[in-house]
């Protein structure tokens, strides 16, 4: 029986060399070192003379820390330090900040007498915080400023979103349908009822359902809150197309050559089931996924099973005369034992999983010994993720 053809390398250098790219996504379940991935793919590609813009969406603030930076937000920063060979490339790193984003889309489609009435409804002050799917939403917004200036006024190049953990990260592609399921919902269709008929024309065609409607919801929310919600999404109706028509077209960017969906991953169970979710979810959608980035590999420093060096320490640990060189030889002989169980789970683990996708690209990046928290670390990500 012929052995299984291995799954091609992921020439990392070539996707960020290649001219055409615009947007690289960044997906995977917590922990597996997504945020320092982006952000070495980031910085490669800045010091290899490309402007780039990295864009989390995760609120955790690592991409900051690996940035050296001391905070992030709504407004792209640049990052100090990109000189390796850097001929006209930039670093820049933001946060997203969804009710700074959904702040930005209501002052750009609405007077600034409006705007103010929007801000200063409750309604919307709660929605642009914590409501369901805004985040999402959002981030197709941001994104889609960041490639109108990309596209208009060349700002940068290149744009690197680092989505949240876990499988949310792939919850913006949704932004879309679930904000035309909203709006076409049969409650906003009822809370913008007043708007649409206007005045006596609205209290002769639907008074006598909408009061039962709101005698309910009185009872349930209280007057103020039904007033600020209806009067917020009466405020908001002339927008809703524009919302909808920008969050369609950004979807459509999404599917186009000029993205790569990078999946990240660790040689854990948990993790690996995640990123084949991820997988088989863009292959359905149609998007251009560039290759799974397995971060974390064991590596033994020799070609020595775990087994021969458990049984090479217990023989020196056998000895009459127990030397500090002979029990640190034992020690070491342990630790490589450790580190060589470790290797073999890591390679059983990639290679079921490059047996379920067979066609999709791979690197392997090792395990680092600390903690990236520098250029310097993150330059030593890159040239790991370039092999």
């Amino acid at each position: 029986m012929s052995p299984r053809p291995s799954p091609p390398a992921f020439d990392i250098d070539a996707l960020l060399k290649d001219p055409e790219l615009k947007v690289i996504v960044t997906c995977g379940s917590g922990g597996v070192g997504k945020t320092t991935t982006a952000a070495a793919l980031g910085l490669r590609a800045a010091e290899q003379g490309r402007k780039v813009v990295v864009l989390t969406i995760d609120p955790a603030r690592r991409l900051a820390q690996s940035l050296g930076l001391t905070q992030l937000d709504n407004t792209p920063r640049e990052v100090p330090g990109i000189t390796e060979g850097a001929v006209g490339g930039a670093l820049l790193a933001m946060m997203l900040d969804m009710t700074r984003t959904f702040d930005e889309v209501v002052e750009a489609n609405t007077t600034p007498e409006k705007a103010a009435q929007i801000f200063a409804n409750p309604f919307y002050q709660s929605l642009s915080a914590s409501f369901a799917g805004t985040q999402e939403y959002m981030a197709m917004e941001k994104l889609s400023q960041l490639r109108a200036q990309l596209i208009e006024h060349g700002d940068w190049d290149l744009i690197v979103v680092d989505t949240p953990p876990s499988r949310s990260a792939l919850d913006f592609l949704d932004a879309p349908q679930r904000l035309g399921r909203f709006l076409d919902g049969r409650m906003i269709r009822l809370l913008t009822a007043p708007a649409r008929a206007g005045g006596k024309a609205y209290l002769k065609v639907v008074s006598a359902s909408f009061s039962v409607f709101t005698r309910v919801l009185n009872k349930i929310l209280g007057n103020d809150l039904l007033a600020n919600v209806s009067a917020f999404v009466a405020s908001l109706e002339t927008m809703f197309g524009g919302f909808r028509e920008r969050a369609e077209q950004t979807y459509r960017l999404l599917k186009e050559p000029g993205t790569a969906f990078v999946v990240v991953a660790s040689p854990e169970p948990d993790a690996l089931r995640e990123a084949s979710f991820f997988v088989e979810r863009l292959q359905a959608e149609s998007m251009p996924l560039a290759g799974v980035v397995l971060n974390r590999m064991h590596r033994p420093g020799i070609e020595l099973s775990a087994q021969r060096a458990i049984d090479a320490a217990e023989r020196l640990a056998e000895l009459p005369e127990q030397t500090p060189a002979l029990k640190l030889a034992a020690a070491a002989l342990l630790v490589h034992a450790d580190n060589a169980e470790a290797a073999r789970h890591d390679r059983s683990m990639v290679a079921r999983f490059g047996a379920a996708h067979p066609d999709v690209a791979q690197r392997e990046v090792p395990a680092m010994p600390t903690d990236i928290h520098d250029l310097d670390g993150l330059r030593a990500v890159g040239q790991a993720l370039a092999g």
